[in-house]
């Protein structure tokens, strides 16, 4: 794979690289922004706002317990398929790199910078992603615990916001999870040829333009 990556020249490689980093990075740049102007508009605050909601709504009403661990249980199982990918991908990450960390003194003309950065940097992310939807799954068994108790005990209100602020945490950590994950595309491709990962950030980009963006109905 990092022989792949010499069939740009290395100028135009690392000037290519560099595009598409900050492509990404302006984006998720720009998310956050908007996040602190408009968090209504955006997909990420508004789930988390929703989230709670929803914690709230099943805390109010007396025999949704079992309702509400059925829908953390499917949460929680989302998570755990993200986490499982994540580390499928980084011990293939970790088999394609290896070779390359170790390469003897003949070796070592054979492997990019480049190729070598970009590798470290797909590694980066999926590690990223594992541990993002791990501690996912960590608080979302923990958010189970304290909607499993009846709604009227007194454990339950005890807890209530500690559960509230379980259920927000692990649907952020979930999504940044995935949104590292995603990034690993572009950089996968970029390892084969560094413009064509650009393209195929720019490609992203514009695809999580639309998804990132709500229309949430005015608070009555």
């Amino acid at each position: 794979m990092s022989t792949l990556a010499q069939a740009a020249p290395d100028g135009l490689g690392w000037a290519a690289a560099a595009l598409t980093a900050a492509l990404l990075v302006g984006y998720e740049v720009a998310l956050a922004w908007m996040a602190r102007r408009q968090p209504q508009r955006l997909a990420r605050t508004a789930h988390a706002a929703l989230r709670e909601a929803w914690f709230d709504a099943v805390s109010a009403h007396k025999g949704s317990e079992i309702l509400a661990v059925q829908a953390l249980r499917n949460a929680l199982m989302s998570a755990t398929m993200t986490a499982s990918t994540a580390a499928l991908g980084l011990m293939g990450a970790a088999t394609l790199i290896v070779p390359s960390l170790h390469a003897g003194p003949g070796q070592a003309a054979a492997t990019t910078s480049l190729a070598l950065t970009l590798e470290l940097v797909l590694m980066g992310l999926l590690f990223a992603s594992l541990v993002s939807s791990v501690m996912a799954v960590r608080y979302y068994n923990h958010a189970g615990y304290v909607v499993a108790m009846p709604v009227e005990c007194a454990a339950r209100s005890r807890f209530g916001e500690a559960g509230r602020r379980y259920v927000r945490r692990a649907g952020t950590l979930y999504s940044w999870g995935l949104r590292q994950l995603t990034f690993v595309a572009p950089v996968v491709v970029s390892l084969v040829h560094p413009v064509a990962g650009t393209v195929v950030a720019a490609a992203l980009v514009l695809v999580l333009f639309g998804m990132d963006r709500v229309t949430l109905q005015p608070a009555t």
